[in-house]
Parts: C-alpha cells; sequence; structure tokens
C-alpha cells in the first residue's frame, strides 16, 4: 500500500477560491480525525508534504501552525509534527477518579511518582485541610499518562499524621484512589474544584512534552472523605492541547 504522503494527490485543488495553506490543513485535519496518522504518530516531513500538495515548504508550515493551534498535532523542534489524536474528556463531578476516566474511553492509563516530601502547610492548603499553618504535610508530584502520553502534572497534599505511608503505597498502586483504600478510605468526593490557564512553565514543558508557549489548564481541588472530613488537597496542570474538562451538573 503506498504512503498517502508520498505522491501528489489528485482531490486539492489550486482553484477553489480557498487560500492553499488552509485546504492543505482542512486536508490534513479530516485525515487525523479519520485515524490515518494515530495518536503519537510522526507525521511526515515538511518536505514530503510539500511534494505531495505541490506547493513550497513555508505553505506546509503555515497549514501545520493551525492545527497545532487546534490542539490536533503538536511540532516539538527537532523532533518533528506529532500526531494528538482527540482530545481526553476529563469531566469533574463529585466523583473524580484519574484511573476510571481514562479507562473508560479506551486509554491505558498510568501514573508516575516524580518527587515527594514534607511540606509545611501554606496559607491555602492550611484552610483548605481545616489545618493550622506549618501543619506538615506530605506532598506528591506525579504524572499522570493516558496510553504512555502524558496529559497531567498533579501536586496532592495530605496531613502527614494522618497518612504517613501515602508515598509509599503511591509507588506501590500508581494511584491515588488505590493507595487511599488501602490506607483505609474506600471512598471519596469533590467539595470544589478551581479552574484557570496559563502559558507552561519550562518544567512543565518538558514533563508534559510540550513545546514553548503552550498552555496548561490548572485545577485545584479539594476532597473529603466520606464523612465530609478534608481528605487531600491537590494543584493539577493539564496540558489543554490533550484534554477538555467537562463539568458535570451535580443534582
Amino acid at each position: 500500500m503506498t504512503d498517502p504522503a508520498l505522491s501528489p494527490d489528485p482531490t486539492f485543488h489550486r482553484t477553489a477560491g480557498i487560500a492553499l495553506w488552509r485546504q492543505i490543513a482542512d486536508f490534513l485535519r479530516s485525515e487525523l480525525r479519520a485515524g490515518t496518522w494515530p495518536a503519537g504518530t510522526v507525521l511526515p516531513t515538511e518536505a514530503t508534504f510539500a511534494h505531495r500538495f505541490g506547493v513550497n515548504r513555508h505553505t506546509v508550515r503555515r497549514a501545520v501552525a493551525e492545527l497545532v493551534a487546534e490542539g490536533l498535532v503538536r511540532s516539538d523542534q527537532g523532533r518533528g509534527t506529532f500526531a494528538l489524536g482527540q482530545r481526553l474528556a476529563y469531566p469533574i463531578g463529585r466523583r473524580t477518579r484519574f484511573s476510571e476516566i481514562v479507562g473508560r474511553q479506551a486509554r491505558a492509563p498510568g501514573g508516575r511518582l516524580i518527587a515527594s516530601g514534607l511540606e509545611l502547610a501554606g496559607g491555602w492548603q492550611a484552610e483548605a485541610l481545616g489545618v493550622v499553618p506549618d501543619t506538615p504535610l506530605l506532598c506528591l508530584e506525579t504524572l499522570g499518562v493516558a496510553d504512555d502520553v502524558p496529559v497531567s502534572l498533579a501536586r496532592s497534599w495530605f496531613v502527614a499524621e494522618r497518612f504517613p505511608r501515602i508515598v509509599e503505597t503511591y509507588t506501590e498502586t500508581g494511584s491515588i484512589t488505590a493507595a487511599l483504600s488501602r490506607l483505609g478510605v474506600d471512598d471519596y468526593v469533590r467539595r470544589w474544584t478551581r479552574i484557570r490557564g496559563r502559558i507552561a512553565e519550562p518544567a512543565e514543558c518538558h514533563r508534559l512534552e510540550l513545546a514553548t508557549g503552550a498552555t496548561v489548564l490548572i485545577a485545584e481541588a479539594l476532597n473529603d472523605d466520606a464523612g465530609g472530613t478534608p481528605l487531600h488537597v491537590s494543584s493539577t496542570r493539564f496540558a489543554a492541547d490533550r484534554i477538555e474538562i467537562v463539568v458535570n451538573a451535580e443534582p
């Protein structure tokens, strides 16, 4: 079977009254959505696409930039252009569980511990957790992946006296929910979530494999145990080009 990027495409028209770069973007967008380039695939080079469509590389570059802006591909200098596939729908509701959300969308979830340590509760963590400032907290920094593609970078804080083994338990399970279950917390619910966006910092770009200048969505959240006692507070940075946050209305 011939690679569709290796020969000029007969459906490409120069007289359609639409800019060439836009026609190319439309065509590649349809291929991406049809699965011609699965998520994580490296797209052919600008030179290859330029040959396919009979245009110069600048025109191809403008088309690819449009797809980057739409979150369908990402362009990494020196590495190439990668297909991102469909955004992961991430619902925020009373029970928000990363592994379940990813698994329901036929993707393989995973959690990796990047760092951990003892911190003293600052103003907002102390208020959220209902403790006095400078209470010792255990902080976990974790990377969430879907099909081995990084989608989130989170920091979660737990009162150290209540959960002295949370770091080692998370390391064994790769899941906050599974770790809490082992520690006697079978269920918990979301009390509140605050969401905002900003440009990703260099360290976040590195961990999430984002291009410089990419956007992250920040979701700060508080979860309670079944008795209504604050359980843990978190700040999660989502790769905006891979996630769409869906806020569920509760009855």
